[in-house]
């Protein structure tokens, strides 16, 4: 498959994706931390779940582990072609400017394609972006679990290629407290500037 129909269908689903996430989430007016901008059926308390999940080391890790500090959370897969990379660099930038201002947060990325995202390649993909990116990866059983405990919707379209196949995908970020509490989230049109102002303040009031 070239690369040009390769864009054309991951911009294609990329729309789908974003109407879709959506009818879960939806950016309003304040909660009651006075941070937040987003709000949910349920509240962000009903997002999250424990899990044991493989690092970009090859080292087994639990949700404890991996959320020892504030996280911005975000799954995708590394052969997306334009909306997981351009997601993955804000949160990046996001991160380091909540960092400049003598906070910390560390940027989380959980696959949604474990089958071709091994611990090898999550590790290639995630130094493009910060050295201290976590990527995780795991049993397509596994990752299920995760993806359902942040009701993210993911559907590999592999019945005609099994190898360069697009994966349709969600794309909020997720703020993921110590305690592995979900406290926020961002849709992928939020600048950096907005996130880190909102990440400082969690952390803020969490202190």
């Amino acid at each position: 498959m070239g690369d040009r129909k390769i864009l054309l269908i991951g911009s294609a689903a990329a729309i789908g994706l974003l109407a879709g996430g959506a009818l879960f989430l939806t950016q309003q007016g304040g909660a009651a931390s006075g941070c937040s901008a987003s709000t949910v059926a349920g509240g962000m308390d009903a997002f999250g779940t424990e899990f044991t999940l493989t690092r970009q080391d090859g080292q087994r890790v639990t949700s404890a582990e991996v959320f020892d500090k504030p996280s911005l959370l975000y799954f995708g897969y590394t052969f997306c072609p334009d909306v997981c990379p351009l997601d993955s660099a804000r949160n990046a930038e996001a991160a380091a400017q909540v960092d400049e201002g003598g906070r910390e947060v560390q940027t989380v990325f959980i696959t949604v394609d474990p089958r071709r995202d091994t611990p090898e390649v999550l590790s290639d993909y995630t130094s493009l972006f910060s050295d201290d990116m976590i990527g995780l990866t795991g049993t397509d059983e596994e990752i299920a679990a995760v993806n359902k405990g942040w009701r993210n919707y993911y559907k590999a379209n592999d019945a005609e290629d099994q190898e360069y196949y697009l994966v349709d995908h969600m794309t909020n970020t997720y703020l993921v407290m110590p305690g592995e509490q979900t406290v926020e989230f961002f849709s992928r049109d939020t600048p950096p500037e907005v996130m880190a102002e909102t990440v400082a303040c969690h952390i803020d009031a969490a202190s």
